[in-house]
């Protein structure tokens, strides 16, 4: 099984950034479709944004586009999720997804992801 790490998230004031880190032991993620997902405080997890294998395709949440921007590296193996312009309604905890699939597809149902990080926390002060 893959082991999923996401690292970077914090305390922050509302309008500031922050830069999220997702890898994955031992894998290339050159072959993984990937996501990013969080969950508030007593509300469903919900999508945020996806990538595909080599990150020519992406797609965002409505409530994050224009602020937030993924990419990848797949020589260092990392996804990043850069957040600008945070809102206190963005705290949650941020979990890094992926999928084995080597197409132009990503993918907002979390059903369709395989393997999950722990996630990682972020927090926005108003």
């Amino acid at each position: 099984q893959v082991q999923v790490v996401e690292s970077g998230g914090g305390l922050v004031q509302a309008g500031g950034s922050l830069r999220l880190s997702c890898t994955a032991s031992g894998r290339p993620l050159n072959v993984y479709a990937m996501g990013w997902f969080r969950q508030a405080p007593g509300k469903e997890r919900e999508f945020v944004a996806c990538t595909n294998w080599n990150g020519a395709s992406t797609s965002y949440a409505d409530s994050v586009k224009g602020r937030f921007t993924l990419s990848r590296d797949n020589a260092k193996d990392t996804l990043y999720l850069q957040m600008n312009s945070l809102k206190a309604e963005d705290t949650a905890v941020y979990y890094c997804a992926l999928k084995p699939l080597y197409t132009s597809a990503c993918f907002w149902a979390i059903g369709e992801y395989d393997d999950w990080g722990q996630g990682t926390q972020v927090t926005v002060s108003s």
